[in-house]
């Protein structure tokens, strides 16, 4: 059965195969993955790395080999007391991570919600909104859509707390990088729960499991604590996005992205096959009536 077939396609993040990027997209089209999220190549991570590395991965996409769906260059992983650095990442970083996200046709940017500080300042929070307008603001003039990852210890930590946020900035321009695997250990169940929550503004999803905490000890999907057949029938049904993204997070990374891939199609094809058998009962209950 077409793996894509259940009106999810299944991506990866390149690195969590290799970080030679044509060494990631031989494997993972072996696998029958053409979608990647952009993250670290041997060069240094997005937006740093030489133009070799970029020259190879536009000649991927302009060939039609591969779609690049996202860039993850980990901007706004510090408190908002960093001024400077932030400075730095909204005035320099993110317009060259536009400018390649441009190049390689990639339709959004992957960044974070700031780290939550130990002695919070009154206030704190709304400079963490005006940051993310600051954001925001600089996604729309470039026509493109930066996604805020929601990760333990930060300001967008669970779901509520990243859809509030987002509220809060009220821009097309940020929406939500839904990890469920981050939001364990937040005191929200992610699904559904977690999900519920910010399934207006997701856009992109990424997938890994865990047993204790996404930072703390990952595992195979399906082997953790998300309930990802339940969560995958939930972002089929509500049509919040066309492709999931693998992001293992456990060793050795090659056998668990391509365990990982294998267990996702798996859970695509029953939930297909499910409905099916739904329709088809549906269909004769009303041939009856």
């Amino acid at each position: 059965m077409n793996p894509s077939s259940a009106n999810i396609e299944i991506g990866i993040v390149s690195d969590e195969i290799a970080l030679a990027f044509s060494d990631a997209v031989k494997t993972g089209l072996s696998w029958g993955v053409s979608r990647y999220e952009i993250r670290s190549v041997a060069s240094g991570r997005i937006p740093y790395t030489d133009g070799n590395d970029l020259r190879l991965i536009r000649s991927f996409v302009r060939d039609g080999t591969i779609t690049v769906t996202a860039l993850s260059p980990g901007f706004f992983k510090l408190p908002v007391s960093d001024r400077k650095e932030i400075d730095r990442q909204i005035q320099d970083g993110l317009p060259r991570t536009i400018e390649i996200a441009r190049e390689l046709g990639a339709p959004m940017i992957i960044v974070f919600g700031f780290q939550r500080e130990g002695n919070q300042q009154s206030g704190e929070r709304q400079v963490v909104v005006e940051r993310m307008r600051q954001v925001a603001e600089a996604a729309v003039r470039a026509g493109i859509t930066i996604a805020v990852e929601n990760e333990p210890g930060f300001w967008c930590d669970s779901g509520s707390h990243t859809a509030q946020l987002l509220a809060d900035v009220d821009s097309p321009g940020l929406r939500a990088n839904w990890d469920p695997a981050n939001a364990v250990g937040t005191g929200e169940e992610p699904y559904p729960d977690g999900y519920r929550a910010l399934r207006k503004y997701i856009v992109n999803v990424h997938v890994k499991d865990t047993v204790r905490g996404a930072l703390v000890e990952c595992v195979p999907v399906g082997e953790g604590r998300i309930d990802w057949r339940s969560q995958l029938a939930s972002l089929i049904n509500d049509g919040v996005v066309r492709h999931v993204t693998v992001e293992t997070h456990c060793p050795p990374l090659v056998e668990k992205s391509r365990r990982n891939i294998e267990t996702l199609r798996r859970m695509l094809d029953d939930i297909l096959r499910g409905q099916e058998r739904q329709t088809s009962l549906d269909d004769k209950e009303e041939t009856r009536s």
